[in-house]
């Protein structure tokens, strides 16, 4: 799988995998695979840059967002099921050793009140709710899946201008089946409000066009439908 990435990316990192093991709050959100988020603290110890954009692996970039790099650590969008918190799956930091340490020890001694990286986020930044206003990214630059149909007037107006889809909850695109020859996208939920199938039919496209051939280029699939349907669980089992 490096090979595959390294075709892709400039540079891959490896880290050791965090997990907060906090059973009891993860329960309470019905997410225990949540726990491993904490991995994502690492990226503070990326000093070799000066600031960066951290981005779930369940998001989809639509447009350009370079402008990012110029808002300042911590900016973040509002989280759609408690706005006074911040959505840790899009957010702009700056590397430091110092913070890297100093959430590190929080973790240790505090966890986090989610027994997830958001919690923790939200419980080392607890001033963001309160103070800068322009480190309140636009809800453009991640915007819940879900939360579509509980505003969809909303979306309807504001939508087109959306830069960042986060496919948030535990059914992600990569769990539907999907059919090669129709280009088709089916789930066994009937609940039509998981995930807009705008965004999910995007993401199948750009999986099938991009991705798909060079894990097959490396041998890790075949071109059948049954490989194409299970792809899922090679490339995205660490992903929340």
């Amino acid at each position: 799988m490096r090979k595959v990435l390294e075709t892709v990316f400039d540079e891959i990192i490896m880290v050791d995998v965090l997990d907060s093991g906090d059973s009891a709050h993860l329960t309470l959100m019905k997410r225990p695979e949540l726990g491993v988020t904490l991995t994502k603290l690492h990226c503070w110890s990326l000093t070799q840059y000066s600031k960066c954009v951290f981005m779930d692996a369940d998001t989809l970039v639509l447009a350009n967002i370079d402008d990012l790099f110029e808002r300042e650590e911590l900016s973040a969008a509002p989280d759609p099921g408690w706005p006074d918190c911040f959505n840790s799956g899009v957010f702009v930091y700056q590397p430091s050793v110092a913070t890297y340490n100093q959430l590190l020890h929080m973790a240790s001694e505090q966890g986090s009140f989610d027994g997830g990286d958001q919690g923790l986020l939200n419980m080392f930044f607890s001033n963001w709710a309160t103070t800068d206003i322009r480190k309140h990214l636009p809800f453009i630059y991640n915007l819940s899946s879900i939360s579509i149909y509980s505003y969809l007037p909303a979306f309807k107006v504001f939508g087109a201008n959306a830069k960042v889809v986060h496919f948030l909850g535990q059914i992600k695109p990569w769990n539907y089946t999907y059919d090669a020859k129709t280009k088709s996208v089916k789930s066994e939920s009937q609940d039509p409000t998981m995930i807009h199938p705008e965004f999910l039919s995007l993401w199948w496209d750009i999986f099938t066009t991009n991705v798909l051939p060079l894990l097959q280029q490396f041998g890790l699939v075949k071109d059948t439908q049954s490989h194409l349907n299970e792809v899922g669980s090679v490339l995205f089992f660490q992903v929340i």
